[in-house]
């Protein structure tokens, strides 16, 4: 996480509100000869405490989990590269703006028994965003090729234990600079979802 504390006002809320709006993030793992990771789609529950996943077979993270394990989803958004010439002020550098929150906690293999149930509050927590479109629901497979399917995968459960995040929107400049960067920026922005980056720079409260 950045060490300015300009970047890191957001509450615990609102970090696990725009995880929870994500979805998807990375899952790190320390192991003999460096980090593991994967790239994931994570369901938190209602209070932010648990974050429910699955992980191919073949995975080398599962081969870690006979016992919990700690471990981190980091969960990034919009980002994007800031020109120091878009601020209007002299002596400026070079910078990247970017959100990013990081969920601290213990993995653990759950039963391969909570496969179905976790399938089915995944996809419906995604599916249900694309109304008015009719649900995908995995009752509408074959039952035999959906139980070969979720053979190849295995649940997974983070119990969290720690929320960090940096929103990194140039609140340490002035409402002006910020503002002209966050112009330029959906502009000829350099970056993921650049136009939603300057939306968030714009809506930056007044100190």
């Amino acid at each position: 996480m950045h060490p300015n504390p300009a970047f890191r006002k957001e509450t615990e809320d609102q970090n696990l509100a725009f995880a929870r709006q994500r979805g998807f993030g990375t899952l790190a793992i320390g192991a003999e000869g460096g980090p593991l990771l994967s790239h994931i789609p994570f369901l938190l529950d209602d209070t932010g405490g648990t974050a429910d996943l699955h992980l191919v077979r073949s995975n080398p993270i599962l081969r870690l989990l006979d016992t919990p394990q700690p471990a981190v989803i980091a969960v990034t958004g919009p980002d994007g590269y800031v020109s120091p010439d878009w601020y209007g002020i002299d002596d400026q550098v070079p910078t990247w703006n970017y959100i990013a929150v990081h969920l601290r906690g213990m993995l653990e293999r759950l039963s391969q028994e909570a496969m179905r149930d976790m399938l089915d509050r995944q996809s419906a927590g995604f599916e249900e965003r694309l109304l008015p479109k009719p649900p995908w629901m995995p009752g509408k497979m074959t039952p035999e090729v959906l139980d070969r399917m979720m053979r190849q995968i295995v649940p997974c459960r983070m119990v969290i234990e720690r929320v960090e995040g940096t929103w990194k929107l140039n609140q340490n400049k002035t409402p002006e600079a910020r503002l002209g960067a966050a112009d330029r920026i959906a502009q000829a922005g350099i970056g993921s979802d650049t136009g939603d980056l300057a939306d968030l720079m714009r809506a930056v409260p007044e100190e």
